[in-house]
C-alpha cells in the first residue's frame, strides 16, 4: 500500500481504538507508519481523514452485513414470507452489534458530532443514501441495482432509523436487546393496531 491507503489504514485503527474526537494526527501517524506532513499532503487535514475513516468503515461494514445469509434465505430460496425475512436479516445484524462494540461505539460517536460540524455532518450526507439503499437491498435479498430509488428513500429511512436506535441501544442496555423475531412482532403489531393488546 501507499502512504495514502496506509494513513487511512491507520485512522480506521484509531477510530476504533480511541474513537473520533480523541484521535490526533500523531496517533495516525503511529498506527499508518506514515509520516504527520503526508497527511496534508494526501488528505488535506486530519479532521478530513478521519471523516474519510469514518466513512470507509461505515461502507465495509455494511458490506459485510450484506454478506451475512439470512436464516430461511430469500425469495429465491423458497419464498420466506417478508416478516421471517425481516427477523432474519435483523438476528444476523443484530449479532454483529454485539460483537463489534468498538465499531458501534465510534458509530454513536460521531451521530453525536454532527449538529456542531458542518463538514462532518455534509461527509455523512452525501453517503447516507446510497446506505439506505444497501439496507433495502440486503433486506429484500436483492442486488442494489434492483433497488426502486422511491423504495431506497422511504424504506432505507425506515432501516437506517431503526439500526442507528439499536446502535444507541446497544451501548445503553446491551442486556435489553430485542431479537429480529421482537422487531417482526413489534411491526407486525404496530401495522395491525395490536400496540395496547387489542386484536
Amino acid at each position: 500500500m501507499g502512504h495514502r491507503e496506509d494513513l487511512l489504514e491507520g485512522a480506521k485503527r484509531c477510530l476504533l481504538e480511541k474513537g473520533y474526537a480523541r484521535t490526533t494526527a500523531r496517533d495516525i501517524v503511529a498506527a499508518s507508519g506514515a509520516n504527520l506532513a503526508s497527511i496534508g499532503y494526501h488528505y488535506g487535514s486530519k479532521d478530513a481523514l478521519m471523516r474519510q475513516a469514518i466513512i470507509a468503515s461505515s461502507e465495509e461494514w455494511g458490506a459485510s452485513v450484506a454478506q451475512v445469509p439470512a436464516g430461511g434465505g430469500g425469495a429465491e430460496a423458497g419464498g420466506t414470507e417478508p416478516l421471517e425475512r425481516f427477523a432474519a436479516v435483523w438476528d444476523a445484524v443484530l449479532e454483529r452489534i454485539a460483537t463489534e462494540r468498538e465499531f458501534i461505539a465510534a458509530q454513536v460517536e460521531v451521530l453525536g458530532l454532527l449538529p456542531r460540524d458542518a463538514a462532518l455532518r455534509e461527509a455523512i450526507g452525501e453517503v447516507l443514501p446510497e446506505g439506505g439503499e444497501g439496507l433495502v437491498a440486503v433486506f429484500e435479498g436483492v442486488p442494489d441495482t434492483e433497488v426502486d430509488p422511491e423504495a431506497a428513500r422511504i424504506v432505507g429511512s425506515f432501516y437506517q432509523a431503526l439500526l442507528t436506535g439499536l446502535m444507541v441501544q446497544s451501548l445503553l442496555t446491551p442486556d435489553a436487546m430485542p431479537s429480529g423475531r421482537d422487531l417482526a412482532t413489534a411491526l407486525r403489531r404496530v401495522t395491525a393496531g395490536e400496540v395496547l393488546g387489542k386484536k
